[in-house]
């Protein structure tokens, strides 16, 4: 019998109306009805300061980031909405990920990943989804070849959140159902 995958899921934004935790909203949705068991957090219940060597020294791992820490060893899987700042991830991003590789072991080896990205602008985040890509790979995760950008996100979902572009869409599925079927091969 095949373990369903575990998959952690979470934004590099922290804005309350954010347009890539609406995309990562509608990733979740799609990856649950591909058999995926998912959990979703939102960074703002895991406040951390900005990663300083000295400060760790001094005080140590931070609550939160051995919360998350230990989350991500729960799953077998990540799940992360990469938005775009100045054609780059977000300091939030980058600062999470910085705290979670200071454990005693990192525990981003061998964690499947996939990566999606929604921007206004009409590049969709893909300078900061390659880059999110980039490090994911350099800290030991198998990153999924399946991508979903969204250019326009402003105009992309409709009242209720939805997407509202059958491509976009069919975007969001493909990543979905490549994250479970890679996840659950590679844990077999």
């Amino acid at each position: 019998m095949t373990q369903t995958p575990r998959i952690l899921a979470f934004s590099g934004s922290a804005r309350r109306d954010s347009l890539n935790k609406k995309l990562l909203a509608s990733v979740v949705e799609a990856t649950r009805t591909a058999g995926g068991e998912v959990t979703l957090v939102d960074l703002n219940d895991f406040v951390l300061p900005l990663y300083h060597g000295d400060l760790e020294a001094a005080d140590g791992l931070p609550p939160n980031a051995a919360k998350l820490i230990e989350l991500i060893i729960q799953h077998q899987a990540l799940l992360i909405a990469s938005p775009e700042y100045n054609s780059m991830i977000t300091p939030l991003l980058k600062n999470t990920l910085d705290w979670c590789t200071r454990a005693d072991e990192n525990p981003f080896p061998g964690r499947v990943a996939a990566v999606v990205s929604a921007s206004p602008g009409m590049f969709g985040g893909i300078r900061s989804m390659t880059l999110a890509r980039q490090l994911l790979t350099h800290l030991g995760c198998h990153v999924i070849s399946a991508q979903c950008i969204l250019p326009q996100a402003d105009k992309a979902f409709d009242p209720t959140g939805r997407l509202k572009d059958p491509r976009a869409q069919k975007s969001a599925q493909a990543v979905a159902e490549q994250l479970v079927q890679t996840t659950a091969r590679l844990s077999a």
